[in-house]
């Protein structure tokens, strides 16, 4: 199979929301219009450092995404990145499609002059780490979220 992967376009818009539809559903994650017309909004917003890639077969068909961004590092005065979203679809995962995604990331960040990526993924997202174990280094970090009243 022959893999693409470009910067998200206007046209792939009905693709990425049906993608994006399946990463929601395998995190469990509640997902309607609104949320999809704000990301959609960000991307291609030239003021916002938010950014998304595809990936894409022979014929234009979207296979996987990323959506990532600039994120400032006080104690490093720089900014780096940090991947949000990566959703391949489950069928075609093994294929290539991630390792071809995270080659465009790593292009893209170095365009940027980020000096690394930084994402989080669920503790039982266990095929998903396998890959980034070999991909990248686990941090010391543990997350947490503290719900706003």
């Amino acid at each position: 199979m022959n893999i693409a992967v470009s910067d998200l376009t206007l046209q792939d818009k009905a693709q990425w929301e049906a993608l994006y539809y399946g990463y929601a559903q395998f995190y469990q994650v509640p997902m309607d219009q609104d949320i999809l017309d704000n990301v959609w909004a960000w991307i291609f917003d030239p003021d916002c450092a938010f950014y998304a890639l595809v990936a894409k077969d022979d014929t234009g068909r979207c296979l996987g995404l990323m959506h990532y961004r600039a994120m400032p590092s006080p104690l490093r005065g720089k900014t780096v990145g940090f991947l949000d979203d990566l959703y391949v679809l489950p069928k075609l995962r093994g294929n290539g499609i991630v390792d071809a995604l995270f080659e465009a990331l790593n292009r893209s960040a170095l365009d940027k002059g980020w000096p690394f990526m930084r994402w989080i993924t669920a503790e039982n997202n266990y095929r998903g780490r396998n890959v980034y174990d070999k991909l990248s280094n686990k941090t010391q970090w543990v997350t947490y979220q503290m719900p706003v009243d």
